[in-house]
């Protein structure tokens, strides 16, 4: 399944066109800068180092494609020029997504230079559609995405990408300390059955 997904979302006043693709061991390099970002050590729980632990962090995510169980999606930012370049500016997964599975489960982060441009609540759009195109078929009515409650800028992700606010969910510790907030977003063949 994984090299035939490429998702592509046009510039936007923000930012530029983005291109959604499985993660591939030629992104190893760029994880390990990436990580070095204090904001995204905080909200996640992966730790990469090196070279090394981003290499496994990636066959995780080829992993997770091969059995259909987590779908992580590179989010690239184009350079146009000469020198056509790729940058590494964030990562959107879908977990969850299985046959007959009634919802499934967002995830997202956003590269410390790639931030305030958009990226994230676009690259969600996009796999959100792809998401509900991929599985609607087969069962799948709702995604849901969770946040710690203190992390105002994924809820504010959350929003742009239309994932309504459902309600808090208690701490859960060690792995969630905090309370955290639960989104939902209906697909198109469920929204008539919505409270409204």
């Amino acid at each position: 399944m994984t090299d035939d997904v490429l998702l592509t979302v046009g510039a936007s006043p923000s930012g530029p066109s983005l291109v959604l693709r499985p993660w591939g061991a030629e992104d190893a390099a760029a994880l390990v800068g990436v990580w070095r970002d204090p904001v995204l050590r905080r909200w996640t729980s992966t730790v990469v180092e090196n070279e090394a632990d981003a290499a496994r962090w990636v066959r995780e995510q080829e992993r997770g494609w091969a059995s259909g169980e987590r779908f992580g999606f590179a989010v690239l930012e184009g350079r146009a020029g000469p020198e056509r370049t790729e940058t590494v500016v964030g990562n959107v997964v879908l977990k969850g997504a299985a046959a007959g599975a009634p919802s499934a489960e967002v995830g997202y982060w956003t590269a410390a230079h790639a931030r305030g441009r958009g990226v994230a609540s676009r690259a969600l759009e996009a796999v959100t559609l792809w998401a509900f195109d991929t599985f609607g078929g087969t069962g799948l009515q709702r995604l849901d995405l969770l946040h710690q409650v203190d992390n105002v800028a994924s809820c504010r992700v959350a929003r742009k990408a239309a994932y309504d606010f459902d309600r808090v969910l208690p701490a859960s510790p060690p792995a969630f300390p905090l309370d955290g907030h639960l989104h939902t977003r209906y697909g198109p063949a469920s929204r008539a059955n919505t409270p409204a």
